[in-house]
């Protein structure tokens, strides 16, 4: 387990009791099951205690978090017959957008999700999540197919925002960024996305203009991150902690604000703590909305879609 700053103490106790059990396991006489489980109690009750008052900043870091499950983890758990599909048809395969046809609980979809990537090799090989032009035309690629099937459209995004480098703005990263938002509210089937990290900027959005938007309960979701909105703000990256609360970023404000649907809860610790829990979790939200969204014809799914998004940010006079 690699622990976040805020949770040294946490370490502290739980490397305590490693230690204990590690005794215990070449010295068979030595009885220290009462000191074990003190400490146990103690790490459980100082965790439960840090994740009950988290600050929006330390929600950024749990939603950054290394060894939080992925969209390859979600998809491998909650879909059968995954069979991926790969490439833009126009320039190249980007390893940060995954996707493809799959059964979820019985039912066909599309599935496409962003990857971070789970140790240094994949992160290389997926560009930390961030996506390049053909990553979103891949995607627009997979949204009309599965809109000329009928097939509802799951997303999963985790991403610090798309890839802001040469090549990708040569090839017209800001257009396929507008064009997936755009196919997004064009397609006639339904949309369910799930953010299960991160939620950086239109990178993010290109995926998650859907009809159903539902956060893990310490994901973030944001038109940029805190490090990038401290830097233009107060021309210093140190004020991050600021930006974060300023930006309403946490899947709590987001939901007060309407841009969400559902805040889905994780273990105690965060989703990194038990990923079975979490994805479960992500699963059962998933279902909810594509079951309320089943019986609604093509033109009621745009309809709704549409609706959702001019809803957002209107001042509701009493």
């Amino acid at each position: 387990m690699q622990y976040l700053d805020f949770e040294k103490g946490v370490a502290e106790l739980e490397g305590k009791a490693r230690e204990l059990r590690a005794l215990a396991r070449d010295d068979a006489q030595m009885d220290i099951s009462e000191e074990v489980e003190r400490l146990e109690g103690k790490s459980s009750a100082l965790l439960q205690d840090l994740y009950g008052k988290l600050t929006p900043w330390q929600k950024c870091q749990i939603a950054r978090h290394p060894e939080r499950p992925h969209a390859q983890d979600y998809i491998g758990a909650l879909f059968d017959d995954m069979t991926p599909l790969a490439g833009d048809r126009g320039f190249s395969e980007d390893h940060a957008v995954i996707g493809g046809l799959a059964r979820f609980r019985n039912e066909p979809v599309m599935v496409i999700g962003q990857e971070k990537g789970a140790d240094t090799q994949s992160r290389l090989h997926r560009n930390f999540g961030m996506a390049r032009p053909e990553g979103y035309r891949k995607a627009i690629r997979l949204m009309d197919m599965a809109d000329r099937f009928n097939l509802p459209v799951v997303t999963f995004v985790d991403t610090p925002g798309a890839y802001p480098g040469k090549g990708a703005e040569e090839r017209g990263q800001s257009e396929a960024i507008a064009r997936a938002t755009e196919k997004c509210l064009e397609i006639g089937v339904p949309i369910v996305t799930a953010i299960i990290g991160e939620g950086g900027s239109g990178g993010a959005v290109a995926l998650a203009t859907a009809n159903r938007l539902a956060m893990l309960e310490h994901s973030v979701y944001s038109v940029i991150s805190p490090e990038g909105c401290a830097s233009i703000l107060w021309k210093s990256a140190d004020r991050a902690q600021d930006a974060a609360a300023a930006l309403r970023l946490t899947a709590q404000d987001l939901k007060q604000l309407e841009v969400i649907e559902e805040v889905v809860p994780e273990p105690v610790g965060g989703a990194q703590r038990d990923p079975k829990a979490a994805i479960t979790a992500v699963g059962d939200a998933v279902a909810r909305h594509l079951a309320e969204l089943r019986a609604m014809s093509r033109d009621e799914v745009r309809k709704d879609r549409r609706e959702k998004f001019l809803q957002i940010g209107r001042v509701r006079l009493s």
